[in-house]
């Protein structure tokens, strides 16, 4: 059976967020709108379904690392900071966002907290339904490569 580990990133991410946004368990909170995701950001994200895709991105983050906690996080969504002329320097997300993202995840059964390591695991269930959208999303690529190769 398929695994988040055979499909590309990308593909997953954007099937997974839309699963997550068509099924509207995942508790949006009301100031994702207007929220910088970090302290070197100037303005909030442009796409207004960012906190699905974040989301999403964060499931397949923790699935495929274990024990993952809300400063790993940071760090991976953090990015370089405009200084002006000086050097740019990296600068870590939002611990907020990161923090309300994984405690939406924990609500609809996708994440569990880890009490012996800290952090977050992905759950049973929780991984058995990123494995379900990961062979969708592989059926689906075999289906257009298929009829690539028939055309």
């Amino acid at each position: 059976m398929p695994t988040v580990r055979d499909v590309t990133a990308e593909a997953f991410i954007a099937a997974y967020s839309s699963h997550l946004k068509r099924s509207g368990k995942l508790e949006v909170p009301v100031w994702v709108d207007v929220v910088k995701t970090g302290t070197g950001k100037e303005l909030a994200p442009y796409d207004q379904d960012w906190y699905y895709v974040r989301a999403a991105a964060v499931a397949r983050h923790i699935y495929l690392r274990k024990h993952v906690g809300v400063g790993a996080l940071q760090k991976l969504h953090g990015g370089s900071v405009n200084r002006g002329n000086r050097p740019s320097l990296h600068r870590d997300g939002s611990g907020s966002v990161e923090r309300k993202i994984l405690q939406s995840l924990e609500k609809i059964g996708v994440l569990e907290k880890d009490t012996a390591r800290g952090g977050r695991r992905i759950s049973v269930d929780g991984q058995r339904d990123l494995d379900r959208i990961a062979t969708a999303v592989l059926e689906e690529q075999r289906s257009e490569n298929d009829d690539e190769e028939s055309a």
